[in-house]
C-alpha cells in the first residue's frame, strides 16, 4: 500500500492583540522567531518540506524533466555586452554550467583581460552567495565590493588592489552594499544599515587604511518612512545622498573633489514633492513631479538649485503621458515615457529643441535606458524585449536614431519567436475602468474556443510596473498549450501616476478587484478556460494572492504564493519588524482606526474563512529580511485549520534563501520547475 502522509498540523497559542477597541486573537503568533533558532519552529517548517516532497514526490520526473528544459535554453558560455568607463571595457562572464559569473576588465589599448571577481570562488562553503556590487577608484587602481553570505542583504564592504599586491584590511561590515568613492582615491562614502529594520539609516565616510570604528557619521536618517541610497553623477563631479519615501523624494549634494566637505540639500525636501537630478556641465536636468502628476523635466544652473522659481521648463507636463526615466548626454537627452500603457524612448536634441523617437519593432515590448557611463558618448545604450523577443541591447546613435544590434541572448532548443504571439487587451473592470492585460500564447496550441489553460500574473503595488518582456523559463508553460497573462492592475504605473494612487491606502482593493476581473473578462473573452486559470504572485503581489484567495476562491484552479506578505496589520503595527516603517504611506498606517480598519478589512491572514480554496503553493526563505518567512508560515497553518475543501496546500521555506530565493544562475530554476509541475498536475499534463 502506498504510505499515506498527513499534512503538518500546528499548535495553537492564543495572543490577544487589541487596538482601537477592537480584540483579535492570533493562534500562530509563536511561530516568530527572529533569530531563527527555535528549534521547534525549525523542525515545523522541515516537517512542511517533508509533506510538500511527499505530495509531489509522483512528478519528481517531470520537475526534472522541467528543470533541464529550462536550463538547457540557456547558453552556458555567455557575456554581457561590455561597457566602457575611463578607458576600460567591463564584462560580465558566464563559463559552461557555473551558477555564477566572472567580472573581468582590460584597457582600451589591449586585449588583455584581467579577472577583478570570480563569484565561484568567492561563493565556495557558502549555501548563499551574492556580490552586491563593486566600484573602482578615480585612479581605476583599487575595488570596494561587497559581499552576502546569509540572505539578510546586510553586506561587508572590502578593497581590492588591482595593479599590485597590497593587502587592504578594511572591512565594513553590515552595510547597505554600495560604496561611493571620493575623487582622492582615498575615502569612499557608504550607508550602514540598522539590525532590527534592516533599513539604511546612516552615511558614513571612510578612510582607506582606517578602522570602521574610526569612520564618520555624514549623515542620519531619522525619519523611518525614508529609504537612503548613494549615487554619483555620471561626470564624476558630485557625490549624491538619495532620500525617498512613497510621497516624498529628493537628493543631498557634496563635491566628490572634497570628500571632507558636508552633504548640502539639492532642494529641501518637500512633502509630495518627488524629484531626481541629472548633472549636465553647470546645468541640472530635473524630474520633478512638482505640480505635474505625470512628471515633467525642468533645468536650473548649478548655483540655483534651491530657487525653485529658477526652474525653467524642458518638457512640460501632459496628462496623458508619464515620464519614467531621464539620461543627459553632452547635446541630448534621453526621455523614457509611456502612453496608454506603451513605452517610448525620445531623444531630445538640445540645441536644436528637436526630438525624435526610437523605432522598435514588437506591438508590445519592454525598454529600459541601459547603463550610459559616459557623458560625451554619440550612441546611447537600451536595453529591450517583448514577450516573444530574448532579452537585446542596443546602440542608438543620439543624432541619427539607426541603430546597432550589439546582442540578443540565444535561447538554445530551436526556438523562433515566429512561433508565438503576443497581444495587448483591455478589460474592463468593476468601476468602468479599463485594465491593460499584456498576453502571449504559443500560435499552433491556441484554440479559440477558450479551452486553454491560462495562468495570470500580477504584482500592482509601490507603482512598480511589470513591463511585457521576455522569458525563457515560460516556454515551458507556452510550449505546453498555456496562454500567459500579466495583468497591469492598478497599483502599477503602467497608466501613469494616476494609475498608482488609485491601487493603494483606502484604494488598495481595487488591485484585488482589477485581478479578479481580468480573470473573468480574459476567460469570457476565451483566452483561457475558466475551469483551468492558475493566479501567481510574489511579495506584494503575495499579498495579492492572499487577497483574490478570499475574495474569489472559485475562480482558480490553482494559486501560487511566493514570499506572500500577508499579515498586514500585524506586520504594519510593529516598526521592529524590517522594512515597516517605511510602508506606511503605501498601506496605511494602522495605529489609525480608519486604516486600521480598512486593512483589517483585506488583510489575507486576518480574513481566511471556514470555506473552500483552490490548491496552493507557498514558497518562503527562512532568512528573507522585507517578507518575514513566519507570515507565509502562519498563514499556511491558519489556512490548514479553516480551509473545508481537500485541495492541496504545501508549502516550501528554502532553510538558506532571503527574499530573492536561491542564488545562483540555475539553482532557481528548481522552485519554478516546482510550480509548473504543480499546475500541469492539476491539469493532468504529465511530460
Amino acid at each position: 500500500m502506498k504510505e499515506q502522509i498527513s499534512a503538518p498540523v500546528a499548535k495553537k497559542v492564543p495572543f490577544e492583540m487589541e487596538i482601537h477597541d477592537h480584540k483579535r486573537i492570533d493562534d500562530y503568533y509563536w511561530m516568530r522567531d527572529d533569530e531563527r533558532e527555535d528549534p521547534e519552529i525549525l523542525a515545523h517548517l522541515e516537517a512542511e518540506n517533508d509533506y510538500l516532497k511527499a505530495k509531489m514526490k509522483h512528478t519528481e520526473a517531470f520537475q526534472e524533466k522541467l528543470y533541464n528544459e529550462i536550463v538547457s535554453r540557456i547558453k552556458k558560455d555567455d557575456n554581457s555586452v561590455p561597457i566602457r568607463k575611463r578607458g576600460y571595457w567591463y564584462q560580465i562572464q558566464f563559463d559552461g554550467s557555473q551558477e555564477y559569473p566572472v567580472h573581468v576588465r582590460w584597457q582600451e589599448s589591449s586585449e588583455t583581460q584581467e579577472v577583478l571577481f570570480d563569484e565561484n570562488k568567492m561563493a565556495e562553503g557558502h549555501g548563499y552567495f551574492s556580490l552586491g556590487g563593486y566600484s573602482i577608484s578615480d585612479n581605476n587602481e583599487i575595488a570596494a565590493f561587497s559581499t552576502d553570505t546569509i540572505s539578510r542583504r546586510l553586506y561587508t564592504i572590502e578593497f581590492k588592489d588591482l595593479v599590485g599586491d597590497k593587502d587592504y584590511p578594511d572591512k565594513l561590515m553590515d552595510t547597505q552594499g554600495s560604496a561611493i568613492w571620493a575623487n582622492d582615491n582615498q575615502h569612499v562614502f557608504y550607508i550602514k544599515k540598522d539590525l532590527q529594520t534592516l533599513l539604511g539609516t546612516e552615511v558614513y565616510r571612510h578612510k582607506l587604511g582606517t578602522e570602521q570604528s574610526e569612520d564618520v557619521l555624514v549623515y542620519r536618517e531619522d525619519d523611518e518612512t525614508f529609504y537612503t541610497s548613494l549615487s554619483k553623477s555620471r561626470d564624476g563631479a558630485i557625490i549624491y545622498i538619495h532620500h525617498s519615501s512613497t510621497l516624498t523624494a529628493g537628493v543631498s549634494v557634496l563635491n566628490a573633489d572634497d570628500p571632507l566637505g558636508s552633504f548640502e540639500p539639492f532642494l529641501p525636501l518637500e512633502e509630495n514633492h518627488e524629484y531626481a537630478v541629472e548633472k549636465l556641465g553647470n546645468d541640472y536636468y530635473i524630474y520633478t513631479n512638482w505640480n505635474a502628476i505625470n512628471f515633467r523635466i525642468m533645468k536650473v544652473s548649478s548655483d540655483k538649485t534651491s530657487d525653485k522659481s529658477a526652474w525653467t521648463d524642458v518638457i512640460a507636463h501632459r496628462e496623458d503621458v508619464y515620464i519614467q526615466d531621464l539620461t543627459a548626454f553632452t547635446d541630448q537627452l534621453v526621455i523614457k515615457e509611456k502612453e496608454n500603457g506603451e513605452t517610448r524612448i525620445r531623444v531630445l536634441t538640445l540645441s536644436s529643441g528637436k526630438s525624435n523617437n526610437l523605432g522598435f519593432d514588437d506591438p508590445v515590448f519592454s525598454a529600459s535606458i541601459s547603463s550610459n557611463p559616459e557623458i560625451s558618448s554619440d550612441v546611447v545604450r537600451i536595453s529591450y524585449s517583448s514577450m516573444t523577443t530574448p532579452p537585446s541591447v542596443y546602440d542608438f546613435n543620439l543624432t541619427t536614431g539607426e541603430r546597432k544590434l550589439l546582442k540578443q541572448d540565444e535561447v538554445l532548443g530551436g526556438f523562433s519567436p515566429l512561433n508565438y504571439q503576443s497581444e495587448r487587451v483591455f478589460i474592463e473592470a468593476r468601476d468602468g475602468k479599463k485594465v491593460p492585460v499584456s498576453i502571449v500564447y504559443r500560435k499552433d496550441k491556441f484554440n479559440s474556443d477558450g479551452s486553454n489553460p491560462l495562468f495570470q500574473y500580477a504584482y500592482g503595488s509601490y507603482g512598480a510596473t511589470i513591463e511585457p518582456s521576455f522569458s525563457g523559463p515560460r516556454l515551458s508553460l507556452l510550449d505546453r498549450g498555456v496562454v500567459y497573462a500579466i495583468a497591469h492592475i492598478r497599483g502599477s504605473q503602467m497608466l501613469g501616476r494616476p494609475w498608482y494612487e488609485d491601487g493603494k491606502l483606502f484604494k488598495k482593493k481595487n488591485s484585488f478587484y482589477d485581478f479578479i476581473d481580468v480573470t473573468k473578462g480574459l476567460t469570457a473573452q476565451k483566452h483561457g478556460h475558466p475551469e483551468k486559470v492558475y493566479a501567481m504572485g510574489g511579495s506584494a503581489g503575495g499579498l495579492l494572492m492572499g487577497g483574490v484567495l478570499n475574495m474569489a476562491p472559485e475562480l482558480y484552479l490553482g494559486v501560487g504564493a511566493h514570499v506572500p506578505f500577508v499579515d498586514v496589520v500585524t506586520t504594519m503595527l510593529d516598526a521592529s519588524i524590517p522594512l515597516t516603517s517605511g510602508e506606511w504611506d503605501e498601506w496605511g498606517n494602522p495605529a489609525e482606526k480608519d486604516y486600521y480598519d480598512y486593512m483589517l478589512s483585506y488583510s489575507p491572514y486576518d480574513q481566511v474563512e471556514r470555506k473552500d480554496y483552490p490548491n496552493i503553493l507557498v514558497t518562503t526563505g527562512l532568512h528573507d529580511s522585507q517578507v518575514q518567512y513566519f507570515e507565509p508560515m502562519k498563514w499556511v497553518a491558519k489556512l490548514r485549520d479553516y480551509k473545508t475543501d481537500d485541495n492541496l496546500l504545501i508549502f516550501e521555506t528554502d532553510m538558506e534563501a532571503g527574499h530573492g530565493g536561491a542564488s545562483g544562475r540555475f539553482k532557481r530554476y528548481k522552485q519554478t520547475a516546482l510550480e509548473y509541475a504543480f499546475y500541469f498536475n492539476l491539469l493532468g499534463i504529465k511530460e
